[in-house]
């Protein structure tokens, strides 16, 4: 199938952006050009009638740069108190940039026990449903505040997989620092190729992952995004890997035309997200 062709049924789709992508690397501030484009995206998305939810990194980075920290906290308490003031602050950045498109978004905070307890994913299930029938984008980030490391998902490119398989997404989309899935790190490598389609996750391309990050405001690697594609794939949503430095590359996304990795659903009636998470995340 065409990939315009592929990709224009889908009405559902979960966006992440990390903390690098949001950022000036020299300074670690917010890059609003970056972050306004990202929402004007978005929300011509939305006007297309797709679902939108955005899983957004940042809370800790932002806070750090308004606490007045030079290099990422190490102690949980400092942390938690650096996510408390950067929530605060990245939410009031988005409210202000949608509400110039008209957009209406609302904050979701998630943490492992959001999926573990019945009720509790019931509930967040059914406010996704409500805010997607709203015509709401949903924000969500880890509860950084409150999590301890028992009740933490860890990554933000694991919790957007959660998030797709919660809300039954089509697709999820990883913006990253790099194009996608290659055959061997690029920047140690330079003969590393990049991996246009993944039909399925076996052995050969789990192998591939490099447990790194190339910042020191982000959390993810390549394992956590193929831990994020398992998630995804079984629980019956497409994952497309996509750098973030042009978020414009959402919209060509769904033209077709893009540099990323396709990894095509492979729905698996059988797989229940918060057994996985119980037995994977411990």
């Amino acid at each position: 199938m065409d990939r315009k062709e592929y990709f224009a049924d889908k009405k559902r789709v979960v966006v992440k952006i990390g903390s690098s992508s949001l950022q000036h690397e020299a300074t670690g501030k917010l890059n609003f050009t970056k972050l306004e484009k990202l929402v004007r995206e978005l929300c011509d998305i939305r006007n297309q009638g797709i679902d939108v939810c955005l899983v957004s990194s940042g809370a800790i980075a932002v806070g750090r740069q308004v606490m007045g920290f030079q290099e990422r906290p190490k102690n949980i308490s400092t942390k938690q108190a650096c996510a408390a003031v950067g929530q605060a602050r990245l939410m009031m950045t988005y409210q202000k940039m949608f509400a110039e498109y008209h957009q209406t978004v609302g904050q979701v905070l998630m943490t492992k026990g959001t999926m573990l307890d019945n009720v509790s994913r019931k509930n967040a299930q059914n406010t996704f449903e409500e805010l997607f029938r709203l015509g709401v984008i949903p924000i969500v980030n880890e509860n950084d505040t409150v999590s301890t490391y028992e009740m933490r998902i860890g990554d933000n490119d694991s919790l957007s997989a959660i998030v797709a398989a919660l809300t039954g997404a089509d697709l999820l989309i990883l913006l990253s620092d790099i194009d996608g899935l290659f055959t061997d790190d690029p920047r140690e490598n330079p003969k590393a190729k990049l991996i246009d389609v993944v039909e399925e996750l076996d052995e050969a391309v789990l192998s591939m992952a490099k447990d790194s990050t190339g910042s020191d405001v982000g959390t993810g690697g390549m394992e956590t995004k193929l831990t994020a594609a398992r998630i995804a794939t079984l629980s019956g949503a497409d994952m497309v890997i996509a750098n973030g430095k042009d978020v414009g590359i959402l919209h060509e996304i769904f033209q077709g035309k893009f540099v990323g990795t396709l990894f095509r659903q492979h729905f698996d009636e059988d797989f229940y997200v918060a057994d996985f998470i119980e037995e994977s995340m411990d």
